[in-house]
């Protein structure tokens, strides 16, 4: 009878956690396709708000581009015409929708070209730039956040919080205009060590390209790393500070696991949803780029294209780029959203 009861008892305790397996699935996927719909929606509200908000901008995009030229009125005429900026708002907007979903984002005004191929080009130095920033200062900010935050209070935690809001408060393109001052025009005693803009010299070639390309990165990605560890690092060290008095943490220290074991496998995972999504929004950043440090750096990526196209303006490519700015967050978002339930069980149940 024991051993049938057992064996029964066995039974019943695999159906239940069949079943509650099965009602993880479910809600898993429920909450998937939440927040897929939820992006979807978030996308087509950036389709007509990237529209609209654009038309806002003062001046005249044929006017910009004839600017200096002797031009008549029958030819201002036919390039708005060929630019389709003589239809009906509501026409200009149908034809931009449509377009925009089918992968058509129109042709720019000023390099007479497609939008997307435009992008595409300026695409691999903008990733080449914040890419390598994102890594730095995500790597950095994470370390510097959990030193910080175990060792709250002392003289290296207060330095680290300290240095992290001023650079914080610094807006980005004052902070490299004065690198461009003091380490590539000299001031002092401090000579003139690096490029004042560019991304090459455009003499260089083989592993010469290389180490030019890369001599030409410092300063931006010194500005780029110098805000956004900042941000990195508060944000973490705010979440473990936020951790410190858990239970499960005097629990683990009361099984004498060791201090670094009890940071590194306890808190520090628990800790990791706020910087996750910060993570993944500063990946989203990297094919925006940051405008102003592009432009200020004349780098030659999508932050720079952008300010090109707003000062014309150049509807749409401005369009455009905001759409891919915009998406790309929207995605990265995503895909921390859906990220959340494996690194912690508790969200979307």
């Amino acid at each position: 009878m024991s051993t049938t009861s057992t064996t029964g008892t066995t039974a019943v305790a695999r159906a239940s956690e069949a079943r509650a397996a099965r009602g993880n699935v479910r809600a898993y996927l429920l909450y998937v396709s939440g927040k897929i719909g939820g992006a979807a929606v978030s996308l087509l509200a950036v389709l007509v708000t990237s529209f609209f908000l654009f038309r806002i901008i003062p001046g005249d995009p044929v006017k910009a581009m004839t600017h200096g030229m002797p031009t008549s009125a029958e030819q201002m005429a036919t390039l708005r015409r060929q630019f389709g900026l003589d239809k009906p708002m509501w026409q200009q907007f149908t034809d931009y929708c449509a377009g925009a979903l089918s992968g058509d984002l129109g042709m720019s005004y000023q390099f007479r070209a497609p939008v997307g191929e435009l992008i595409l080009q300026k695409v691999p130095a903008t990733l080449l730039l914040t890419g390598v920033a994102v890594v730095i200062y995500s790597a950095i900010g994470l370390w510097l956040g959990t030193r910080s935050a175990w060792r709250h209070g002392s003289l290296g935690d207060r330095l680290n919080t300290g240095v992290a809001l001023t650079l914080w408060s610094v807006p980005g393109f004052w902070l490299g205009l004065l690198l461009i001052i003091t380490f590539s025009v000299g001031i002092g005693p401090i000579p003139g060590m690096f490029p004042t803009g560019g991304m090459e010299s455009g003499t260089e070639s083989g592993f010469a390209y290389v180490v030019d390309v890369a001599h030409h990165m410092v300063l931006p990605v010194l500005t780029l790393v110098a805000v956004g560890y900042a941000q990195t690092l508060l944000v973490m060290r705010s979440s473990l500070l936020d951790e410190m008095g858990s239970d499960y943490l005097t629990t683990a220290r009361a099984k004498g696991l060791r201090d670094d074991v009890v940071r590194r496998r306890h808190a520090v995972p628990n800790a990791l949803l706020p910087t996750v999504t910060m993570v993944f929004i500063n990946l989203g950043h990297v094919a925006a780029g940051s405008i102003l440090v592009e432009t200020v750096f004349s780098w030659p990526g999508l932050g720079g294209l952008f300010y090109q196209a707003l000062s014309v303006p150049d509807l749409p490519l401005v369009q455009g780029l905001f759409v891919v700015f915009a998406g790309a967050m929207i995605v990265m978002n995503l895909l921390a959203d859906l990220l959340y339930p494996l690194l912690d069980p508790r969200v979307g149940r």
